[in-house]
């Protein structure tokens, strides 16, 4: 029996396997901390073997790419100046083969693929959280919040977030089927009450002002390409006007205390200090990817003391720029930010220039929630990580010149595998 490659690789063809992968990545990245190594293994082997049934079109001109790798690159380079080598070392490997598989992804799943295995695999992760999920006491607030089978609410939070994301993105974005939108409406019930459940005020502003970006955008879209552009100067004027009149006017006061917190955002304000003052020690290349939050080293043993996080573990800054800056120095933190920057602006000008961009209205949905969660939480720098899979896809997706973006073949082009044309 022969297997035609669309089937697998073929973007628009491919559509079963490839909502399947994402689908099982999506559960992968969520729980593979509980399942471990097998469930690492399956993530790999839904993406590293689709290179072998057609490498020229999963590979591609990887030189287009180098700014995409070249944080991944670097921070598996920074075993050799590292404190705690073999720990770098290990999680840059790992960091890279995620960059890796999410190039690939990119290169072999559309945009309705992508979006349907997002939300199946965002449904899955919630529907098990809800059947093993607990709850949470907060020693620095005195409060307790759903977690579900994760270590924080933020966690749960954010695949929350994604969930109605997409399921939004299917009705507002992308021009899916009825049947689909069928299926997308109780996903997206799922994941309102997950997102209020986890009460995580990161995953609940970031949504909303996501929302209402998309939402303008897509008004925007309605004109042409040249009148997006003025709407686009008007609008940026506005909306920093608006933001200098709400900061002079306590604003940030009145949303913290709607979600109440106070103005050291749980203490995050003292760990950013803490994380800026670690920086000093190694401002131009940092201390090693990963090479910080590693038990026995003094600083990290008490921050985790101060902050009651008894397993010693799964602890970060809350915001990826002081934490690349402090694993990676200004180099690592010019390298990230070229490519969220890149990814945003990329977008942003597909948007103001072409007719029609759903994919890129959608990926820009994507850069802009990224971006909110950045200045709170890590994302998308550390590997097996949804978040790393989205910014390295929509980055991939970037970086394939458009006039090879395709989302179907002739059938004539069609090769099976194991079998040679013609």
């Amino acid at each position: 029996m022969r297997i035609a490659k669309s089937t697998l690789v073929r973007p628009g063809e491919n559509s079963w396997y490839g909502t399947f992968a994402v689908a099982l990545s999506v559960f992968i990245f969520a729980y593979s901390a509980r399942f471990g190594q097998v469930s690492v293994l399956v993530f790999y082997a839904l993406w590293l073997p689709l290179v072998l049934v057609d490498y020229r079109h999963v590979i591609g001109n990887y030189s287009r790419f180098s700014w995409i790798l070249a944080f991944g690159l670097f921070a598996c380079l920074s075993f050799t100046w590292s404190a705690a080598p073999s720990v770098t070392l290990r999680a840059g490997i790992q960091y890279m083969t995620t960059i890796i598989c999410a190039l690939i992804a990119s290169r072999v799943i559309d945009s309705k693929t992508f979006a349907s295995g997002v939300s199946l695999g965002v449904g899955v992760v919630l529907l098990y959280s809800l059947a093993f999920g607990r709850y949470h006491y907060d020693p620095l607030d005195g409060s307790y919040s759903f977690v579900g089978a994760f270590s924080s609410k933020n966690q749960l939070g954010f695949f929350a977030s994604l969930g109605l994301y997409f399921v939004f993105a299917s009705f507002f974005v992308l021009r899916t089927s009825i049947a689909w939108r069928c299926i997308a409406v109780p996903l997206g019930g799922l994941s309102a009450y997950c997102l209020l459940a986890s009460s995580s005020a990161t995953s609940i502003i970031a949504t909303l002002a996501t929302f209402m970006i998309i939402i303008t955008v897509g008004l925007v879209l309605k004109f042409s390409p040249r009148n997006r552009r003025a709407f686009f100067i008007v609008g940026l004027v506005i909306a920093v006007a608006v933001a200098a009149v709400a900061l002079n006017a306590g604003a940030v006061n009145l949303i913290l205390g709607a979600f109440g917190k106070d103005t050291t955002l749980t203490g995050r304000t003292y760990l950013w200090d803490q994380g800026l003052r670690a920086a000093q020690e190694s401002p131009l290349i940092g201390v090693g990817y990963y090479a910080y939050w590693v038990q026995g080293f003094s600083e990290a043993e008490r921050l985790w003391d101060e902050f009651y996080i008894g397993s010693r573990s799964g602890f970060h800054f809350h915001n990826t720029y002081i934490e690349v800056l402090v694993e990676l120095g200004y180099v690592g933190l010019v390298l990230i930010s070229l490519v969220m920057v890149r990814v945003l602006l990329g977008y942003l000008k597909r948007l103001l220039t072409e007719s029609y961009t759903p994919q890129a209205h959608l990926m820009f949905g994507i850069a802009i929630l990224l971006l909110i969660r950045s200045f709170f939480e890590i994302d998308f720098i550390t590997p097996y990580t949804i978040g790393a899979f989205l910014l390295y896809y929509s980055a991939g997706i970037l970086a394939i010149p458009q006039r090879n973006s395709f989302t179907a073949v002739q059938p004539q082009q069609q090769t099976a595998v194991g079998a040679t044309p013609g």
